[in-house]
């Protein structure tokens, strides 16, 4: 077990700082103040249309409602995901780089495979929970697949996500024991926005596993990581910004014609859990 699992008062980056870290992507406000006009226009088209047999439910029919609209979707193979992520995360303030997830430095997109010091595809819900590696499917979703650090990813394996832990070498604001991994407060919502939509969309009904949040570590194999009630704590501190809303639109219009309705409508979250 971890040894530390009180939440800790280091602040969300809502300062300078975090912007400085993500060389521009979170240029916005933080997400706890009104949604820009823009996306408030966006997400009531969406409801209009895309989200329109899911308004006004919650719980499971929420859940399940959710589930029948996402999953109609165009399916990536892996080596497609390179050059999506390339897009899809690409640095707003230079077009040849992306933004790697957990230590928000900027990468020529270029610099990818396995070696140190270049990017690779991180599974934000690791590929070992569910069993379902790199198929067509889960495994090549780019919902949760983002670029990160090929040593960092290697640190983070298949941990569930909790507070605490030491720093991560070489990704400051992020934290790791031996079950678990805390991502830098920049992307802790989005981590968490990424585990709910998998939760969501892959719900056992077209050959992988039923996979599901719980208040757990230590997972392993199972379809299951947590811990749910940081998942839904890290939500809530930290709403999407810019740069998530962007992905998502991105992955929607050029790629799989789905969205991760928690990103639109974060409020779904405490609405289904």
């Amino acid at each position: 077990m971890s040894s530390r699992r009180r939440f800790y008062a280091r602040p969300l980056l809502a300062t300078a700082a975090s912007i400085a870290v993500l060389t521009g992507v979170a240029s916005t406000a933080p997400a706890a103040t009104p949604a820009a006009p823009a996306a408030t226009a966006s997400v009531t088209a969406l409801d209009d249309t895309y989200y329109q047999g899911a308004l006004g439910k919650t719980g499971t029919a929420l859940k399940s409602s959710l589930h029948t609209i996402i999953s109609k979707q165009t399916k990536l193979s892996y080596s497609q995901v390179w050059e999506a992520l390339k897009k899809t995360d690409e640095d707003p303030s230079n077009s040849s780089n992306v933004v790697l997830l957990y230590t928000g430095r900027s990468q020529s997109k270029s610099s990818n495979g396995g070696n140190t010091g270049q990017w690779n595809r991180e599974h934000v819900w690791a590929k070992s929970h569910g069993d379902f590696g790199t198929s067509t499917g889960p495994g090549t979703d780019i919902h949760h697949l983002r670029p990160t650090d090929v040593q960092v990813n290697s640190i983070r394996g298949n941990k569930d996500f909790d507070n605490g832990g030491g720093a991560v070498s070489g990704a400051p604001g992020n934290y790791t024991d031996s079950d678990s991994f805390e991502p830098r407060d920049a992307v802790k919502g989005d981590v968490a926005r990424m585990i709910l939509y998998m939760a969501v969309r892959y719900e056992g009904g077209d050959s992988f596993a039923d996979l599901e949040p719980n208040n757990n570590v230590n997972n392993g194999s199972a379809p299951y990581i947590g811990r749910l009630s940081v998942l839904k704590q890290w939500s809530q501190e930290d709403p999407p910004d810019s740069f998530e809303r962007k992905r998502n639109d991105v992955i929607f219009d050029q790629y799989q014609h789905n969205r991760n309705p928690f990103i639109d409508h974060p409020e779904w979250v405490e609405a289904i859990w």
